[in-house]
């Protein structure tokens, strides 16, 4: 249960050593854990490496409570729902794996909790705010039966939302708008753990993601080769170096 009183769904892989080092997995926006983690292979290779795998669906997707007020959705709650996780399965010290929404809350998760959160892999994160330009009322009307939506961005964001099956429309427009114009990935003030940044080449947000990790004091970044924002979870390079940081 979130601190609010919400359903988070948490899908447990331990490995074999009962004191293996735990890994948590966040998934990115529109997704769940067993889209972005299971059927990529993250799961099984991260066991295979010796982790103790937790990973869960974030408020919103999956089999977690999917409330549609914005005001259920925003970086401290989505933050506040990692630590709830940390503290019912009892981990004081974890390494975080995220990917696009997944990334940014391993962010500022590594700022706010920099005594549990120990190193991160930051897939597909750019710096800023991406969501400024977001049409909300259209795209609540959309999800009430109304119009197609013909604005780019909020058009992208919609697909990316009914291409997973039991994705509810109506939460997800509320989690834009509860996370936008809140707390952003900011190179000014970046954590201080090792951190593993991981952009796909064909990605427009590839230069922000650079930048974030530039500014980072103990960083690396990897461009997965070939590779858009939708398709880098399944890159096996990426998944080999990200498994080979979080050995470090």
């Amino acid at each position: 249960m979130s601190a609010d009183g919400l359903r988070i769904a948490t899908y447990d892989f331990p490995a074999e050593a009962s004191d293996a080092p735990v890994v948590v997995a966040l998934h990115g926006f529109a997704s769940s854990a067993t889209t972005n983690w299971v059927q990529t292979g993250w799961t099984r290779h991260l066991v295979r490496a010796g982790f103790h795998l937790i990973a869960y669906d974030q408020r919103g997707h999956g089999a977690s409570d999917k409330p549609h007020s914005a005001a259920d959705y925003s970086m401290e709650l989505l933050v506040a729902d990692l630590l709830s996780v940390l503290d019912t399965h009892g981990f004081d010290e974890v390494a975080l794996v995220g990917y696009s929404l997944g990334a940014r809350v391993s962010w500022h998760a590594a700022l706010e909790l920099p005594t549990r959160v120990t190193r991160a892999v930051l897939g597909g994160i750019p710096d800023g705010d991406p969501l400024t330009a977001f049409r909300a009322d259209d795209a609540r009307a959309y999800a009430a039966g109304g119009p197609a939506v013909t604005h780019p961005l909020t058009n992208t964001y919609l697909t990316m939302a009914e291409g997973i099956p039991g994705n509810d429309l109506e939460a997800l427009v509320g989690l834009v708008e509860g996370i936008r114009g809140g707390p952003q990935p900011d190179p000014r003030n970046p954590p201080g753990q090792p951190l593993f940044f991981a952009t796909g080449s064909e990605d427009p947000i590839i230069d922000g993601s650079r930048a974030l990790a530039a500014a980072s004091p103990h960083a690396k970044f990897f461009e997965i080769p070939h590779r858009t924002h939708f398709n880098a979870p399944t890159s096996r390079p990426f998944r080999e170096r990200a498994v080979a940081f979080l050995l470090e």
